[in-house]
């Protein structure tokens, strides 16, 4: 990742300055013609007054004033007229008339070699004129351009080469730290955590993450272990019961009124192992989500109101009072089968637990977020500190010990809510439990 960097980096950089060089050596290259056109206009001027005498006088003054400029004017013989030039340049013209030679300067008592660029004119009378520029500076002032930029780019690769290790080594740090935590998980420590910096990055955000699904692991892989233990402690009575009453039954003397008392015990026995699976299997589908593409559009208030009306007698038969509260035309999206068994769940759980005397108070209404559904009673309720433990599977606090159930009602609720996409609020109803469902707006 470094090396692919530099060179992506190295590639950038040289482009980059080679844009800045050809830009630049092709500006001062511009302006060196431009300033040769403009001589070459105002010589053109005087020779057109003054004919070939003017044009000598004005070279020979401005080749004395002039130490950037070349100027030769040569007779049809080669005779130099005026200039500062020792003789013409030993190249050829091109066919645009431009020349790029070298001459001699003196400079003090020596001479240097510089590059000139000039135009090449046949005058009339095979009179020849050459006008130019000494560009030695130009080619200097490129050369050291080239040179910085060489050095900038050498600088440049340097500073990335360092800047990739770097930023390689802290990216393979925090690799190693995810490597170094999930060797522990897979050696038993479902406590482990990957390690977060803090600093809000893309490995920060993906390490919240990898903790976030590693809390969910560590949550099933705990739920999943309480309950193994719950169905084989809830599993061992009826099943022990079963085969206690089997085995008397055959140390007796057969008798058809006392095996059919067995066997209806061992019935209830088998009915209510059966429910405790079916109920398992329900919470666990409704976990996995593989029914979500069930859901189809639903009246609501149709389903708490078939609940209610199965429930009317129950509450009845106890001596409680049902209040119904159903707004008309509360509609959502849903599966049908598992809202109904949440709501009789909510229902029966209310009923159960309420004394006679009480009251149980069914609610649906569309709510400003989206439907909200609520069964309220005025039984014992449920200490804040117990509503998100009695949401797990089998959990029954001490005052419901003595009530029949497997403690898996509000299990299924919270898993039906949760494919739903609803929120499931557990509240004090001031007697008693007040339960509420919020379903999302559809």
């Amino acid at each position: 990742m470094a090396l692919g960097y530099l060179v992506l980096f190295g590639l950038s950089s040289l482009a980059l300055m080679a844009f800045l060089f050809w830009t630049t050596n092709g500006l001062i290259a511009r302006q060196t013609d431009d300033t040769i056109r403009a001589e070459i206009t105002g010589l053109a001027e005087q020779y057109r007054r003054s004919g070939t005498t003017g044009l000598r006088n004005i070279v020979a003054e401005r080749s004395r004033n002039q130490r950037s400029s070349v100027y030769l004017l040569t007779t049809p013989t080669g005779r130099i007229l005026a200039g500062n030039l020792d003789g013409w340049p030993p190249v050829p013209t091109q066919a645009d008339g431009w020349m790029d030679f070298t001459f001699e300067r003196p400079v003090g008592q020596s001479t240097e070699t510089h590059q000139a660029r000039a135009r090449h004119f046949r005058l009339a009378g095979d009179f020849q004129l050459l006008v130019g520029r000494d560009v030695q500076e130009r080619i200097d002032i490129g050369s050291r351009v080239r040179q910085s930029l060489i050095w900038a780019l050498a600088l440049t690769v340097v500073l990335g080469l360092i800047g990739g290790v770097v930023m390689s080594r802290n990216m393979l740090g925090r690799i190693d730290a995810i490597n170094k935590t999930s060797q522990d998980i897979m050696a038993g420590d479902l406590s482990r955590r990957v390690p977060v910096t803090g600093s809000g990055d893309e490995m920060d955000r993906l390490a919240s993450q990898l903790n976030d699904m590693l809390a969910q692991i560590e949550r099933l892989m705990t739920a999943m272990r309480q309950v193994t233990d719950n169905v084989a402690h809830d599993l061992r009575g009826p099943l022990s019961r079963m085969r206690s009453r089997m085995e008397v039954a055959l140390m007796k003397k057969p008798e058809a009124g006392g095996y059919r008392d067995i066997l209806e015990a061992s019935i209830e026995d088998s009915e209510r192992l059966l429910n405790t699976f079916n109920e398992l299997l329900k919470i666990a589908r409704a976990e996995s989500g593989s029914e979500a593409s069930d859901m189809k559009d639903l009246d609501l208030g149709t389903v708490a109101r078939g609940a209610a009306e199965l429930y009317e007698p129950v509450a009845e038969d106890k001596g409680l009072t049902l209040h119904v509260d159903i707004e008309a035309g509360v509609a959502g999206r849903g599966i049908e089968p598992l809202l109904s068994q949440a709501v009789a769940n909510l229902l029966d759980n209310a009923i159960k637990y309420t004394e006679p005397g009480g009251h149980v108070t069914v609610r649906l209404a569309q709510g400003e977020t989206g439907p909200v559904f609520m069964v309220a009673d005025s039984g014992p309720g449920i200490p804040a500190d117990q509503r998100d433990r009695v949401l797990e599977r089998f959990v029954r606090l001490d005052a419901s010990r003595s009530k029949a159930g497997s403690g898996l009602g509000l299990s299924l609720v919270n898993a039906v809510a949760q494919l739903h996409g609803a929120q499931l609020v557990l509240e004090d109803n001031s007697p008693g439990l007040r339960v509420t469902i919020r379903f999302p707006s559809t």
